[in-house]
């Protein structure tokens, strides 16, 4: 079994997920053809694997696939991601386009927790100076003066604080710090390929990002708006919004065409519109949910696109190499896998006539 690549003769790492091939960090595998290989991170060039070496790998390899959480496919290749760091790279016939649910739960509940500890400590220290003046026979509107100030120490420290370098289109980055971020709100899209419609203000100035960039801006910015997390069953509620709107850009329109309806604080005076802070907590939540997974795919996608050539490129290589001295065990081998992997759908269930 070969550790290093053929091409570059650099190290292809390890993986502890497939025990029978414990090579490489994303393997790309036809489960149609037979073959397996191992893809060096640093030529990106594919490394074919030995006949002897593939036929569990690439069941195993199918199975994990299959069970993924995140994964993106085309018409000829898959993605996937596994929990453990492997990369899987899927050849032949493309499965449902989906990602499944993420754990938000357990995500919006560490911040959660986190705010509630910071949160408390902050309480207590202003507490403490309340106590400590009222301690000392001064007038109780004196306490109250000094808990308003430190209020407003409080506030102005979160003002200040970065929360992100914002990438702009033409490669430019912009500071957003926390007193810009409570301010940033979304409009609805004026063209439908839009997706998103940030109006952002930051150091210098106020800029509005649409599409690709504002889902990358926005992503960046939400953890600090959603610093304070959300319990399980707001959770919940923000997931099945996702869920119900069918895709993420339309759940982003969904909201903004809401945020942007008048609103009215308790005093009658109109809130400005399309404020991400002043949105619903659930709504919060899913607008985080939706930038993150449509940047996540939008960058696996890229990916795809120069995977495709290069397996077209590997596969041409491949066909000559598997037809030179091919020994008949070896082809009854391919035989049988080939007829498994044709009695599966595409979702990974066995034809009725399958005798397994």
């Amino acid at each position: 079994m070969y550790s290093t690549c053929l091409f570059c003769h650099g190290p292809l790492g390890a993986n502890q997920v497939v025990e029978t091939f414990p090579v490489g960090r994303r393997l790309a595998f036809d489960q149609a053809r037979g073959r397996l290989w191992v893809v060096c991170r640093k030529c990106e060039r594919w490394n074919l694997t030995p006949f002897e070496e593939r036929w569990d790998a690439i069941e195993y390899c199918e199975r994990r696939f299959r069970d993924a959480r995140k994964r993106v496919v085309t018409d000829n290749i898959g993605l996937a991601r596994l929990d453990e760091g492997l990369e899987l790279v899927r050849i032949g016939e493309p499965m449902r386009p989906e990602f499944a649910a993420w754990r938000y739960g357990d995500q919006f509940g560490r911040r959660r927790k986190k705010n509630m500890i910071t949160t408390g400590a902050v309480v207590g220290v202003g507490a403490g100076l309340v106590l400590a003046v009222d301690l000392t026979g001064v007038l109780s509107g004196t306490s109250y003066m000094i808990w308003q100030g430190w209020e407003g120490i409080v506030k102005s420290v979160k003002g200040r604080r970065l929360v992100a370098r914002v990438p702009l289109p033409g490669g430019d980055r912009v500071v957003v710090r926390g007193r810009h971020a409570i301010k940033a709100r979304i409009e609805v899209p004026q063209e439908a390929d839009e997706g998103l419609r940030l109006v952002l203000p930051y150091e210098k100035g106020i800029i509005t990002l649409t599409g690709y960039s504002a889902r990358r801006a926005t992503a960046l910015i939400m953890p600090s708006i959603n610093e304070a997390g959300g319990k399980e069953k707001i959770v919940k509620t923000a997931v099945e919004r996702l869920e119900s709107a069918g895709h993420p850009d339309e759940l982003l329109r969904r909201v903004a065409v809401t945020a942007n309806t008048l609103m009215f604080t308790k005093k009658g005076k109109p809130k400005p519109k399309g404020v991400l802070q002043q949105l619903r907590h659930e709504d919060r939540l899913a607008i985080e949910m939706a930038v993150n997974e449509e940047n996540e795919r939008h960058a696996l996608e890229g990916e795809l696109a120069l995977l495709e050539l290069e397996w077209r490129d590997a596969e041409e290589i491949a066909g000559i190499a598997d037809t030179l001295g091919v020994p008949e065990s070896v082809e009854q081998q391919l035989d049988e896998l080939r007829l498994r992997a044709g009695a599966q759908t595409p979702d990974g269930n066995r034809l009725p006539d399958d005798p397994a």
